[in-house]
């Protein structure tokens, strides 16, 4: 093709103001880096052949062993640089299409490259036909593409005589060393015409410069007069080309075949400009839109994010979106770039109207409640306070018979804290105690019982009549009662210093009690029972005598307490019938097969009383053995082989002497008889104990000067002792087991 440019055309492009070349870019983010190391990170469609599965036309050569992954595009090889699956463009270096006219020879004047059938196009947007050197005109001429038909363009670079690199502008790429033309839309394929000016316009001048004809992309080719100098028509530069899926559009592959369409899950189809269509994620979802596994479109959780969070007050994420709520009295779509959210005006208006009413209605109906509760409380403790005897406690109160405190159950909640599991201070058959401090701050014991006879209400309130004019220092006080409560309350004194059974048994590691404090805590006992049997009104058989109800104080003063299974006795009558009851190991056996309650069941209970006071066991002990579990049977089992003092604590021995315990082991063993008919009363034990501890209490005082006169502490020997004072403590207990006349009683002997 001779084409003849005359010189007044070459002049004015001369004189033509400068153009910036394009300035290079940085790449988009969502485009893949091709790996040639291993062929890796090649997204699909695309895929290495024989490697990984690809679409027809997007398969992908790679050599292992070094250099770029290649992409076969007619005669040409392009060498990958990236691959953009989102944006549907590949980018790779390709080498110079044309190069000639200059002193090393004249080079093919006509050249081309063609992209027809494949799923490629050189891309309009991002690349330019470039032309460097100073003698150079070039045509380009798209004979296919449905844009690019028979489109013609073309440029000229020529450059100042005599050639000077001054005269070019670094940057600039508008004919003076340098010229561009814009590619068309569409272009599958073109041809290049390289012809040289000068011999055009039969100017002849030597110059060592050549001519380069290449297509570039624009963000990545900067002009410099430098290149004129160094064209080797060798250099690669890089190129973009677009590419899309098939010929047809989106509608027409849908309604051929909908099962042939290319895109995965959670992705669109849309239209390439170019022919063909691409595939896109879904709003809201990210990754290969032409995958459906994991590696396709998933979710974008666009709350996980909190220093990019789209919303102004709460961020709930959903599929393929997240919802922005806005809080209560505020409307708007809640995010930052929207409206956010603005305070309803009305809305607050209308709520704390409504909030107001509501208020007034709940506080009203919660009065109403509250009164309403109150007086079913009170008609209930009415109910309960009639049931449970409380007339007849009152008429028995204002007749001045007794004085005795009629408690609310408000005042015994206050003092409990309702009745608290840390007040608890201990649970038995009967029911469960707790401590309390009343408002002038007395410490007091109240006990909630488990269950009571509804049938039984008169007796009920006639033994609590009683028990409230029993006055003793042994026994514990009971000081008032509440009957507002489906079971009565009990009040009791106080006693802050444990039960006996604790001090016995469970001492932890305490001191244990002195066989003069045993013999002083038993013979109180005992007097405070026989003040019980004694009573001239009606006698009480307390039916529950043992060591866990006979209380200490701090003195280590004995009080009874715990009267819950207590019956009284008729004047006229030995004996009341009833259900057995009491504490296994202190339970009278006569009472257990008969049901005859007499003031003898007391007896054997304190008998059982004084044996574990003696030897420091438990009533019933599974550590000994079956014919020995039970400390009665145990005892007459040392007594058969006269071996007792075995039984007996042996720091009792030491303490005591042989003689005394031996006494007290024949009060416990008349106690504990088979036959109540062979049991003393409780009177006449409370004054032979009596009689014993004043003589323990003597005995010790005149001890006591001898042990300093012989300057060390002696002890008395478990089976006695040499010294003169042993002899005058076995001598003396053998008097008061006399009678006046000198006869032995008839219980006998004291050493069994």
């Amino acid at each position: 093709m001779n084409l003849r440019v005359p010189l007044l055309l070459l002049l004015l492009l001369l004189f033509l103001p400068p153009q910036p070349s394009s300035s290079s870019s940085d790449l988009n983010p969502n485009v893949f880096e091709a790996d040639a190391s291993n062929c890796t990170n090649i997204p699909y469609p695309f895929g290495v052949r024989n490697l990984s599965s690809f679409i027809p036309g997007f398969e992908i050569d790679c050599n292992v062993r070094g250099g770029l992954p290649t992409l076969s595009i007619g005669t040409k090889k392009l060498q990958l640089l990236n691959i953009s699956v989102q944006e549907g463009y590949v980018r790779g270096l390709l080498s110079p299409l044309a190069f000639g006219y200059c002193s090393r020879g004249l080079a093919a004047p006509t050249t081309g490259i063609s992209l027809e059938g494949t799923p490629f196009s050189f891309s309009d947007t991002r690349n330019k036909y470039t032309v460097i050197g100073c003698d150079a005109m070039v045509v380009f001429q798209g004979p296919g593409g449905s844009h690019a038909h028979n489109d013609i363009r073309g440029c000229v670079a020529f450059c100042a005589s005599p050639f000077t690199q001054q005269s070019m502008v670094n940057g600039y790429c508008s004919g003076i060393g340098c010229c561009q033309a814009a590619v068309p839309r569409g272009l599958k394929s073109f041809n290049a015409s390289h012809s040289s000016i000068r011999n055009l316009t039969h100017c002849h001048v030597d110059n060592s410069t050549c001519s380069e004809v290449f297509l570039v992309d624009q963000n990545d080719f900067t002009f410099s007069a430098r290149d004129v100098n160094t064209i080797t028509g060798s250099t690669t530069r890089p190129v973009v080309l677009d590419w899309a899926i098939g010929n047809e559009t989106c509608d027409e592959v849908k309604h051929r075949n909908k099962s042939e369409l290319a895109c995965g899950h959670n992705s669109d189809c849309y239209d390439s400009p170019n022919g063909g269509y691409r595939c896109n994620c879904s709003q809201g979802y990210a990754g290969n839109p032409y995958l459906s596994t994991t590696q396709g479109c998933t979710d974008i959780d666009e709350c996980s994010y909190p220093h990019s969070n789209p919303c102004v007050w709460k961020c709930i994420n959903m599929r393929g979106s997240f919802h922005c709520p806005c809080p209560p009295g505020s409307s708007g779509d809640g995010k930052h770039g929207g409206s956010g959210c603005q305070r309803d005006t009305f809305l607050e208006i209308g709520l704390g109207v409504g909030l107001s009413l509501l208020v007034m209605i709940v506080g009203g109906g919660t009065w109403v409640y509250f009164g309403l509760q109150r007086r079913r409380l009170t008609k209930v403790k009415q109910q309960h306070f009639l049931q449970n005897g409380g007339l007849l406690l009152q008429q028995h109160v204002s007749s001045r018979e007794f004085s005795a405190r009629i408690f609310t159950i408000e005042e015994l909640e206050r003092a409990t804290d309702n009745f608290d599991e840390v007040n608890v201070v201990g649970r038995g058959g009967h029911g469960t105690v707790y401590r309390g401090v009343l408002p002038d701050q007395q410490v007091v014991a109240i006990k909630r019982s488990k269950f009571m006879d509804e049938s039984q209400i008169e007796h009920f309130i006639n033994e609590v009549a009683i028990l409230f004019r029993i006055r003793h220092r042994n026994v514990v006080r009971l000081l008032g009662c509440c009957l507002e409560t489906q079971i009565p309350l009990l009040v009791y004194e106080f006693v802050s210093n444990g039960s006996l059974f604790q001090h016995l048994h469970e001492s932890g590691g305490a001191p244990p009690l002195s066989w003069e404090t045993r013999l002083r805590i038993a013979a109180e006992t005992a007097g405070a029972l026989a003040f019980l049997h004694c009573k001239p009104s009606a006698p009480v058989i307390h039916r529950d005598v043992k060591s866990a109800n006979i209380l200490l104080d701090e003195n280590y003063t004995a009080k009874v307490s715990d009267f819950g299974a207590s019956r009284l006795v008729p004047l006229n009558q030995t004996h009341v019938t009833t259900l057995v009851q009491g504490t296994l190991g202190y339970l009278d056996p006569e009472y257990f097969h008969t049901s005859q309650l007499t003031e003898k069941s007391d007896v054997y209970s304190f008998g059982v009383v004084l044996l574990e006071l003696l030897t420091s066991e438990k009533p019933i002990s599974f550590c000994r053995s079956e014919t020995a579990r039970n400390l009665v049977a145990h005892f007459y089992t040392y007594l058969k082989e006269n071996n007792l003092l075995n039984l007996v604590d042996a720091r009792l021995v030491e303490e005591a002497g042989a003689m005394q315990l031996l006494a007290i082991a024949q009060v416990a063993k008349t106690c504990v008889a088979l036959e109540s008919s062979e049991r003393p009363t409780m009177k006449e034990l409370a004054v032979e104990l009596s009689a014993l501890s004043r003589l323990m209490k003597r005995h010790a005082e005149l001890r006591r000067p001898q042990e300093e006169e012989d300057g060390s502490s002696q002890r008395l020997a478990p089976h006695g002792s040499g010294n003169d004072v042993g002899r005058d403590d076995d001598a003396e207990m053998h008097l008061l087991w006399q009678d006046d006349d000198g006869s032995s009683k008839s219980r006998g002997n004291p050493p069994l």
